[in-house]
């Protein structure tokens, strides 16, 4: 009827995300987008959910191999950050779960899975805050030594960690690599020895040639890119945002960054590759320590849309060369 004020749906994520006439957000199950069938376990690793942020209710899930409970050496500590164009997603997704089973397991490590909040709710850059959060409780972790959480006190190097994340998380991980480099956040005596972009989530204004003409039958195609930017970058702001383009107008310049060795995963048939290849080429013609390292025919986020297939099989093999070179 005229002046009816109910509110409704101004954007739809989905089906699954959904911002209102009134700026309230409905949010739907995603595990619609989970497996079919549950994966298989991963004998030998043990998990619990710690909060590290208790004002917003934030969680880390740390993964630990049960062989360093016997005495082992202590082991290098990942940090993970899950995918989900900072729209979607949770770190206790089977998905992202798995593939950090068998990084624990198989690296072995220590996997730090951290929670961060979503957009629109908490539009950017609220996760990379959140980020940045973790790191300084896990340098306050790191101060306490014995007085720590008792896993971590057990069983993590410190100085021996690194930064990881798939497609949005490897996006906050560079934000946060950024931030260590540059000095604006302390986090010694935890030292970042890495980090690992997995199907890095970035954009720009300009479009990239994969962009222009995509590879056939995507699973992250570039409208639905465009939207999770739309959705989660401060309202107004343009795909050339420092946050989304780290090479854009207004980012900082990398080249004074004291960056650690970065290794650079591309799936070769994701419509974002070329913006992990960019990366990876613009920071080696600065000088930086880089690997790239490419996944013909892969899918972006194939780590963990099938993290028990054969290319994640080779990633976990790529992911211990860098995680322990000198083997």
């Amino acid at each position: 009827m005229a002046g009816d004020t109910a509110p409704h749906v101004v954007e739809d994520l989905l089906g699954l995300v959904q911002i209102l006439s009134d700026g309230s957000v409905v949010r739907g199950d995603e595990s619609v987008l989970g497996p079919k069938e549950p994966f298989p376990d991963v004998p030998g690793v043990e998990w619990k959910d710690v909060v590290y942020h208790a004002a917003h209710g934030l969680r880390v899930r740390v993964y630990r191999p049960t062989s360093v409970v016997a005495g082992g050496d202590k082991l290098p500590v990942l940090v993970y950050f899950h995918g989900g164009g900072y729209c979607l997603g949770s770190f206790a997704q089977p998905t992202f779960h798995a593939f950090c089973l068998r990084a624990a397991a198989e690296l072995p490590a220590v996997v730090l899975s951290v929670q961060y909040r979503l957009a629109p709710e908490h539009r950017l850059p609220a996760a990379i805050d959140d980020g940045a959060a973790f790191l300084s409780w896990l340098r306050g972790q790191a101060e306490l030594g014995a007085g720590a959480d008792p896993w971590l006190a057990e069983s993590a190097c410190f100085a021996r960690t690194f930064l990881s994340g798939v497609s949005a998380g490897a996006n906050l991980s560079h934000h946060l690599i950024v931030q260590v480099g540059s000095a604006r956040l302390a986090v010694s005596p935890v030292r970042v020895v890495g980090y690992v972009l997995l199907s890095a989530f970035f954009t720009g204004a300009e479009r990239t040639a994969a962009e222009t003409d995509p590879p056939a039958d995507v699973f992250l195609p570039l409208e639905l890119s465009d939207q999770l930017w739309h959705m989660s970058l401060p309202v107004g702001a343009s795909r050339d945002h420092p946050v989304a383009n780290p090479f854009g107008p207004e980012s900082p310049n990398l080249a004074p960054v004291e960056l650690p060795p970065a290794l650079v995963v591309a799936p070769l048939g994701d419509v974002l590759r070329d913006r992990s290849l960019g990366y990876a080429a613009r920071l080696k013609d600065m000088g930086k320590d880089v690997e790239l390292v490419e996944f013909e025919g892969q899918q972006h986020g194939f780590s963990v849309l099938q993290p028990f297939g054969e290319a994640a099989d080779e990633l976990m093999r790529v992911l211990r060369r860098f995680v322990y070179p000198a083997r």
